[in-house]
């Protein structure tokens, strides 16, 4: 066994129990998988088993609510302890009892409510919060203020859920949340809490909730449980519902880093027994979780302040899925225990396989949030983008097939590379033709900008799995369908992909004008002054990366905003880009089409048909792509066991490929 990171696989303590290795996994909702009676479904069972059998030495769990009285979710929305309690117990007992087995502890976390972030569309009751504030997702809606009593009634529901975690085998709990302006939260912060009586005032007095909720847990079960506050150290609310981006100058209207770590000492001194410490808010979404846009360790210098003043254990999460990254926090001190998020949801034997020194197997997150966050917005069950097993580990495992066939896998994007993949972990003969000299497909030009390099970590991933399956690799082979049938396969694939679509416009091909493909593969290079047609997730991409390099970047976009169309950005990528973009520079005209390209620019027609002209030396086209469907309609009628999978079928997101890769590779 090669051990490469000493740090990372040291035991550590939270209060007395003790901890195998310093590698947990963060909190996240299952969402979509909870039972009507908030209870955890079978499913939830073998998600974080998995994890444990990967190496996780403490996992903690999703937020399951103490109460579902007074801030009534609908039914199966999310975990609540005490709505039946003995099945709960049942249930989580069965987890508890799977995840020890190999060494792993788990904590529960446990929630006070949402307040002024729950989604109306998840209630059965009018919106609550510490004060008549408005509801997040939709301000016309003014929460209700909790009473008195309804908070202590709260307090007395976390030391009932605290029992009931003792009875099903949890190591610890986790309150939550001091941090992303939950429930909880929201009584901490002065922006939201105007409260006259003892929940609200001075700062010490608004952390009356968290310190109350301690002191009741541990004196039901005893001081030696552990509990854990999940906490953030700055909260970056610019504004109501609007968020301060990393390095930028604003005045912090809630939880400023001085003010936090004068609650850490006031909170420790009240019993808590570690901190899992991060930063943001819904208002600063794209914090609490960060997309593909923010730094990895963007919370290292938070919780490096956090350290001096506590002298509990700190746990940090923040896109520290690179092995190298976490140890050296360690090693910094800047943290005493690594969280990690959706690193454990792309790859569960993450811990693993950084212990037998197999870093490079580690399947990336690319921080897209599409397959897990994304989802909860769609109504569908949590899972992973890369990983379309995650969530249903069980019934969506790899086997192996009764009788080993021959694949062939015609393109060589990430749709077809998965379906390789999983065809050869099945024991399949597997052969991969791609017409260019490199793997990769579209992802090649997406991983060009800094900001996507997770983008080329996954297939730089790839291009190690399929080596070491030995599958068959053919670049700079165009297949045609006389190749096909003489090769004979058992099982075609086509994943051919898709050409940038090329709208019908005046002036198109004046040299000025390339494709964002183009552009990001350096065939073209962009003037000082550009204008990108398309005001999708690639054309703003692009816009910003252009941006970033001085260039003055406008984007016409034919709809009433950016980033509108198909399938949808998730919230805090979104408002993140959306951010950059006006940090940069950026600017945008809407409802807004291009009449021509002229030798000067562009002419433009608005929705109310005012024509206007825009001087530009280059021309970028954004407008989507055009499924390449040739060889599948000339094989069609020819060859047996023919499938079309990703952009070929229809060109969407990096998600949908892989899905649909893993889906077919898994069924042949």
């Amino acid at each position: 066994m090669v051990v490469a990171y000493t740090r990372l696989f040291e035991p550590i303590k939270i209060g007395k129990v003790e901890i195998k290795n310093k590698i947990a996994m963060a909190p996240m909702g299952v969402l979509g998988l909870a039972t009507q009676d908030g209870c955890f479904s079978k499913r939830v069972v073998d998600y974080y088993v998995e994890r444990a059998k990967g190496g996780t030495g403490l996992i903690i769990t999703s937020v399951t609510k103490v109460d579902n009285e007074i801030e009534r979710f609908k039914a199966g929305a999310v975990p609540v302890a005490t709505v039946n309690p003995l099945h709960f117990i049942a249930t989580a007992g069965e987890l508890t009892e799977r995840v020890h087995a190999y060494g792993t502890k788990i904590f529960l976390q446990l929630g006070m409510g949402f307040g002024r972030v729950a989604a109306p569309i998840l209630l059965e009751s009018h919106p609550v919060a510490p004060s008549a504030i408005p509801n997040f997702w939709d301000p016309s809606i003014t929460c209700r203020e909790l009473t008195t009593a309804e908070v202590e009634t709260l307090v007395q529901r976390a030391s009932e859920a605290a029992e009931i975690a003792v009875e099903a085998g949890f190591d610890g709990v986790e309150i939550h949340a001091m941090h992303e302006g939950y429930l909880l939260d929201q009584f901490t912060i002065a922006l939201f809490n105007r409260r006259g009586d003892k929940y609200g005032g001075a700062l010490e007095d608004r952390l009356t909730f968290p310190i109350e909720i301690v002191r009741a847990i541990k004196d039901r079960v005893g001081k030696d449980f552990p509990v854990v506050l999940r906490f953030s150290i700055k909260n970056y609310i610019k504004d109501w519902r609007q968020g301060g981006l990393p390095g930028e100058n604003f005045q912090e209207k809630g939880r400023d880093v001085e003010e936090a770590l004068a609650a850490a000492k006031i909170l420790e001194g009240a019993g808590y027994d570690g901190f899992d410490a991060d930063a943001g808010s819904y208002d600063a979404w794209y914090w609490a979780h960060p997309p593909v846009y923010q730094k990895h360790g963007c919370y290292l210098p938070l919780t490096q302040r956090l350290k001096e003043v506590v002298k509990v254990p700190v746990i940090v999460a923040g896109r520290l899925e690179i092995p190298e990254l976490a140890e050296e926090a360690l090693v910094k001190g800047q943290a005493d225990m690594i969280a990690i998020g959706r690193g454990l949801l792309t790859d569960p034997y993450w811990v693993n396989k950084v212990m037998t020194g197999r870093s490079k197997n580690i399947r990336p997150c690319i921080g897209c949030h599409d397959g897990c966050l994304g989802r909860g917005f769609l109504g569908r069950p949590l899972s992973c983008t890369v990983n379309p097993a995650c969530g249903r580990e069980e019934e969506y495992a790899i086997d192996r097939a009764p009788e080993a066939k021959q694949v062939m896998v015609i393109g060589g994007g990430v749709a077809g590379m998965e379906a390789a993949r999983v065809a050869a972990l099945r024991g399949h003969r597997v052969s991969l033709y791609e017409k260019s000299d490199r793997l990769g497909g579209h992802v090649v030009e997406a991983a060009v900008p800094d900001f996507k390099a997770d983008d080329g970590r996954l297939l730089e991933w790839y291009k190690t799995e399929l080596g070491e399956l030995q599958v068959e690799i053919h670049l700079n082979q165009e297949v045609t369908p006389d190749f096909v049938q003489q090769q004979n396969p058992d099982a075609v694939i086509v994943a051919t992909g898709s050409t940038p679509a090329i709208p019908d416009i005046a002036g198109i091909n004046k040299d000025k004008v390339t494709t964002v493909s183009d552009l990001l593969l350096g065939k073209k290079q962009a003037g000082g002054r550009v204008v990108i047609i398309g005001g999708g997730l690639a054309g703003c991409e692009t816009a910003l990366w252009l941006a970033q390099q001085g260039k003055d970047v406008t984007i016409i976009e034919i709809l009433d905003d950016l980033m509108r169309a198909g399938i949808p950005v998730p919230y805090m990528n979104r408002m993140m880009l959306l951010d950059l973009l006006k940090m940069n520079g950026v600017k945008w005209l809407t409802e807004t089409s291009v009449l021509e390209v002229t030798d000067d620019g562009v002419t433009l027609i608005s929705k109310t048909y005012q024509r206007s002209t825009l001087p530009a030396d280059t021309v970028i086209l954004a407008v989507g792509f055009a499924a390449d469907q040739r060889l599948y309609n000339a094989l069609r009628d020819k060859i047996p066991n023919l499938y079309l999978i990703g952009d070929s079928r229809e060109p969407r997101n990096i998600l949908a490929a892989i899905w649909e890769g893993y889906e077919v590779g898994r069924g042949i």
